[in-house]
């Protein structure tokens, strides 16, 4: 049995994670921790959790709890994570593993010094929508893939309109803005697919100036294989310009997919076209944290790492490297 605590049990951990660590099979949440210890309390009296701290410290060093997941923003995933590992516990961080790539390495040695095992909230790489796109992918449904071209394009919120700024477009909290929040899944999931990165070229630009953050992003990717893609984020749009779109071309075929709305995988080939069920999960992380637990009881491995996580953010850290020269990348 693995018990768990959690450190920052804020809206994420509400329905996509906190409650799959009580129904994974040899698991159980038996802590978690918010700065408020009044929002702690009730977070825990909710989700029938027996204990809350408002200390971080006081979690991680808990003998009950054995492994801990960081769901606090970014900016303290680095800290919270080398403590935990420290106490010589394993810990599963949210999603994107820290601010930096630099600091995803920091994280790395401290699991290799203390070997103590790292996971990350990237949990794509085990939702079977997704499983099943790798599956066509590696049956060869669609032949040899040639390229993938995505699109991520959402509106900016009323609040962002008005001046009323989420964490997530800070730099110093986030690492950069929405592209590195959810462009992180996305970039997450081909590394999963096709291998690493192993070349980037990009642009990443402020054009609403809702924010010192990037809203666009256009990256042309290589990955192994002579796989090529081509990747454009938005977050200034009218709303009506929504996309969620990924689309990967093989020489007999296509697959066509969202990232986000779980709309229905279409398989089109010449023989015709098919619509495949890609449901949403009730707690979309249930998967991930399913195979961590059987990896720390010794009955399989984990997909998503400290080491594949810290790709990603190498990936993202590439593309916007060129705008946060500009030193934007220290405030909101």
């Amino acid at each position: 049995m693995i018990k768990w605590g959690i450190i920052g049990c804020g809206n994420v951990t509400e329905v996509k994670s906190g409650p799959a660590f009580n129904k994974v099979k040899d698991s159980k949440l038996v802590a978690v921790m918010r700065r408020n210890a009044s929002l702690a309390e009730d977070y825990a009296s909710r989700h029938n959790v027996p204990k809350f701290y408002s200390q971080a410290s006081d979690l991680i060093n808990d003998n009950e709890v054995d492994a801990v997941y960081v769901a606090t923003p970014p900016g303290s995933h680095a800290q919270y994570a080398i403590e935990t590992i420290k106490a010589g516990k394993p810990v599963y961080i949210e999603k994107p593993m820290a601010v930096s790539y630099e600091e995803c390495l920091t994280i790395n040695e401290a699991s290799e010094k203390y070997k103590v095992p790292v996971f990350v909230a990237y949990y794509r790489r085990g939702l079977p929508g997704f499983l099943k796109v790798k599956e066509l992918i590696g049956n060869g449904s669609i032949g040899k893939v040639l390229f993938v071209q995505m699109q991520l394009f959402k509106p900016p919120s009323e609040n962002e309109k008005k001046g009323i700024l989420p964490w997530r477009v800070n730099p110093s909290i986030s690492g950069g803005g929405h592209f590195f929040d959810l462009g992180s899944h996305q970039l997450d999931w081909l590394d999963f697919v096709f291998g690493p990165v192993q070349k980037v070229k990009s642009i990443a630009l402020n054009q609403s100036g809702l924010y010192k953050a990037e809203d666009f992003v256009t990256a042309e990717l290589m990955f192994p294989d002579n796989v090529a893609g081509t990747t454009t984020w938005s977050f200034g749009v009218s709303s009506d310009s929504y996309r969620d779109n990924i689309e990967i071309f093989g020489d007999k075929g296509s697959i066509k997919f969202s990232t986000f709305t779980f709309d229905p995988i279409i398989l089109s080939t010449p023989s015709g076209r098919q619509e495949l069920a890609n449901e949403r999960p009730e707690h979309v992380q249930y998967y991930l944290i399913d195979k961590i637990v059987q990896s720390l009881m010794g009955r399989g491995e984990s997909p998503s790492t400290g080491i594949t996580a810290a790709r990603t953010s190498k990936v993202m850290d590439e593309i916007v490297a060129e705008y946060y020269k500009k030193g934007q990348r220290s405030g909101a």
